[in-house]
């Protein structure tokens, strides 16, 4: 039955439910050569996960709930116990026997915060458009990533589709506004599989590069709110994304809407000193938009909110420690001020 967009409330998040194992280290070594381990711990990872866990940590005013799958392991009831601790709905999550729950060996470098990822996918590699219960939730928004790292909703059906969009097709067919993220993947087939789930997505998120593999236009090196950068936009638009598509980097966000408004919005100028690693700020970013979207802010607004959570996850090795609420994450901003856009030509400016 569908349920108005106005009518419901909370975020259902969908997708790679993860264990991160974050290793700080001296330096990134060459094959062959060796590195020193400085500390390791153990951190939540994945879409699903980390935008659950940094809508808890912001202190969203709503329900959320998640859905995918974990091994009968002890990393899954660890993901299944701190859902429970944040009051996330777990019920959607389920346990796959046999099957070990996903994880990723994350190597970060202390002098740069530059991170490499050694992924197993796990359980993730099962989930399927049938674990999702989309009709018994009222959810708002329904998040689903990584698109590119779930093996069965990656798969082009004989429509030319992925099962992705015909998961959200049915989101958005019950009242559902939906939202996309996306790993940085290699391989041939990334702009087919991205290109075919796309008019299904109302609010995209993505970052340069993942926008120059989908588009094919050259966006490394240039700024996020140059010509090239706003060509990439407009013609992710063209390919279907149905409101709003937000492309992120270390320098800020910009977004374009279907009806053709530019944003721009500065990251927050945080000092090196206190940069502890850089894993999940593009997920803390996401919640922080998503959170405003659910309660109706303006856009720009939302964009700001994303990049002050994003700066707070900057703080912590891991994936969301570092966000706390709403107002702490403004500090961050208002205190640190945010990067002002070096490369908009005057066309653009006054349409930002």
């Amino acid at each position: 039955m569908r349920i108005d967009f106005q009518d419901r409330q909370g975020i259902l998040c969908g997708g790679n439910w993860i264990i991160d194992r974050v290793k700080i280290t001296d330096r990134y070594p060459e094959r062959e050569h060796l590195a020193n381990i400085l500390s390791e711990s153990l951190h939540n990872g994945g879409a699903a996960y980390n935008v659950l866990s940094d809508l808890a940590s912001l202190k969203a005013p709503f329900p959320l709930a998640g859905i995918g799958l974990v091994g009968e392991d002890e990393d899954g009831e660890r993901i299944l116990s701190h859902c429970r601790a944040l009051a996330i709905d777990a019920s959607g999550i389920r346990k796959v026997p046999g099957v070990k729950t996903s994880y990723t060996d994350v190597v970060s470098e202390k002098s740069t915060g530059k991170r490499t990822f050694f992924h197993s996918r796990g359980a993730n590699a099962r989930l399927d458009s049938e674990h999702f219960d989309l009709e018994s939730s009222s959810a708002r928004i329904f998040h689903l990533g990584y698109l590119l790292l779930l093996d069965k909703l990656d798969q082009v059906q004989e429509d030319g589709r992925t099962k992705a969009y015909h998961l959200l097709a049915r989101a958005r067919a019950l009242g559902f506004k939906t939202s996309v993220d996306m790993v940085s993947a290699e391989g041939d087939g990334f702009a087919a599989t991205v290109r075919s789930t796309l008019p299904a997505v109302d609010v995209l998120f993505l970052n340069e590069y993942e926008a120059e593999k989908t588009t094919g236009i050259g966006l490394r090196g240039e700024g996020l709110d140059s010509a090239a950068m706003r060509e990439a936009l407009e013609k992710l638009i063209e390919m279907g994304v149905r409101e709003w598509v937000i492309i992120h980097s270390p320098a800020g966000a910009c977004a374009l809407s279907a009806q053709g408004e530019f944003l721009y919005q500065g990251s927050v100028k945080l000092p090196e000193s206190r940069i502890a690693g850089t894993v999940g700020a593009g997920d803390a970013f996401a919640a922080g938009v998503l959170l405003g979207v659910h309660q109706d802010y303006a856009m720009s607004e939302c964009l700001r909110l994303g990049v002050c959570a994003a700066a707070a996850c900057l703080t912590h090795p891991g994936s969301s420690e570092g966000i706390a609420s709403m107002n702490a994450c403004r500090e961050i901003g208002l205190q640190f001020g945010f990067r002002e856009s070096s490369y908009l030509p005057q066309s653009l400016r006054e349409k930002a």
